[in-house]
């Protein structure tokens, strides 16, 4: 069933009001997020840093779960006439949100009712082109933006005979070092990946300019036919089940469950999203990072594209709402309040502004490893094959393709087998969801 199926075709309003502050009531901005660990305690900072800064409005962090099941939360909250002011919604939800026309509002708009100019100019490109209409009109607010990277643990691979300080670039490379990492006894496991979806698949194509699907992966139109059968694809993914025999690779769940293979020191390398660093820091490991690895080829590496989340606002607000809510991603946007976001999470900065303060910091110069994710994404300009990935049922297709690869790391079918029902099934249900 099409995601926009769960959108009723006009908008609810729902105002909240907050606790007494002196002689009013503040308004009350239910902020609902899919942040835990290290990130969930950005958000409540960043929610008290707000509301300690004026009085008139106060913003409620509220989470709920992952991000499907955030975005999942935010539609039937939508439909049971509740919806929260702010949701955050992953990536792969942008294709759901943009078509769910009357139940959103733009944020280029929601700014606007609260006195405030969005400038386009203001932002990094690549981030603000894959929150917008083709027209440029942004939709969501990005708020925290990521690129996949390459954590490793330099003990292990000093144990192991490798050097500490260089990290695999190329996809053969990792693969060696992940051998050796692991018939070495320097780890029990050589590698493993968070989001085989958004890292090995979607970044995968993009990073490695190689076709997604056709209509642009989807930003030219929304009639798409899979290509991920193609033989690269094919190649890598048997790979990785070949190294899941003997636990070389190790599968640690759909999202972001196995970062923690990772900082528990179980496996030695981790393809995970930028965003990820605040647990990596927490846990203690002596860690390094590297560029997300790539097959080499002419031309090869792409760019990256954006994952992480955007913050949407539901239409139907009142007017005391949506100016709260212009003023709380005008603070958002403070050129200070995104660097020290980009500097102490991972994510990167959403202003070009706030990337030339922390350059100018200093801090690459300390961290240069840092700055991996913003050159990765921003080094060189799209091509058709890596602007993005937009489907109106991408939540979808990416289940359809966790079961596939799941069914591949256990043995029950080869490489070939399972990118060709990935396909077959995510064809017929993209046809499904555009009716």
């Amino acid at each position: 069933m099409s995601f926009k199926l769960f959108f009723a075709s006009t908008a609810a309003s729902m105002a909240m009001m907050g606790s007494a502050s002196g002689a009013f009531a503040a308004t009350e901005l239910q902020w609902w997020h899919a942040m835990s660990g290290a990130n969930n305690e950005v958000v409540e900072n960043l929610a008290k840093e707000f509301n300690d800064s004026q009085s008139e409005y106060k913003v409620t962090p509220v989470y709920k779960g992952s991000y499907p099941e955030t975005l999942n939360a935010g539609i039937a909250a939508f439909r049971a006439k509740q919806a929260p002011a702010i949701l955050q919604v992953f990536d792969a939800g942008s294709g759901v949100m943009m078509s769910a026309q009357g139940a959103v509002m733009p944020v280029a708009e929601v700014l606007k009712k609260g006195g405030y100019t969005f400038d386009k100019s203001e932002y990094l490109a690549g981030i603000v082109a894959y929150y917008s209409k083709p027209d440029g009109t942004m939709l969501s607010f990005p708020y925290n933006s990521s690129s996949p990277v390459m954590y490793y643990n330099k003990d292990a691979f000093k144990k192991a005979g490798l050097n500490p300080d260089d990290a695999p670039k190329t996809w053969p490379e990792v693969f060696a070092a992940a051998e050796k990492i692991k018939k070495s006894g320097a780890s029990a496991c050589g590698m493993t990946s968070t989001w085989l979806t958004w890292i090995q698949t979607e970044n995968f194509a993009a990073w490695n300019n190689i076709s997604y699907g056709t209509n642009e992966n989807g930003l030219a139109g929304t009639d798409v036919k899979l290509k991920v059968n193609a033989p690269l694809f094919v190649e890598h993914f048997q790979k990785l089940a070949d190294l899941a025999k003997d636990g070389t690779f190790r599968y640690g769940g759909r999202t972001s469950e196995a970062k923690q293979l990772f900082t528990s020191g179980e496996c030695a390398m981790l393809t995970e999203s930028s965003g990820g660093l605040g647990d990596v820091i927490k846990s203690g490991i002596n860690y390094g990072i590297g560029q997300l690895p790539y097959y080499p080829g002419e031309g090869r590496p792409q760019n990256t594209i954006p994952g992480g989340a955007s913050l949407w606002v539901f239409g139907g607000k009142s007017d005391a709402e949506y100016k709260g809510i212009a003023q709380f991603f005008h603070f958002l946007s403070q050129t200070k309040i995104q660097a020290r976001l980009h500097q102490v999470s991972g994510y990167l900065p959403i202003t070009k502004a706030a990337y030339e303060e922390t350059k100018k910091s200093g801090f690459y110069e300390k961290n240069p490893a840092r700055e991996t994710p913003i050159l990765q994404m921003m080094g060189k300009a799209p091509t058709a094959n890596s602007k993005g990935v937009r489907l109106v049922n991408l939540p979808q297709v990416r289940d359809i393709m966790n079961e596939e690869y799941e069914a591949l790391l256990a043995g029950k079918q080869d490489a070939k087998t399972t990118m060709d029902h990935i396909v077959e099934r995510g064809d017929a249900a993209i046809k499904k969801a555009q009716r």
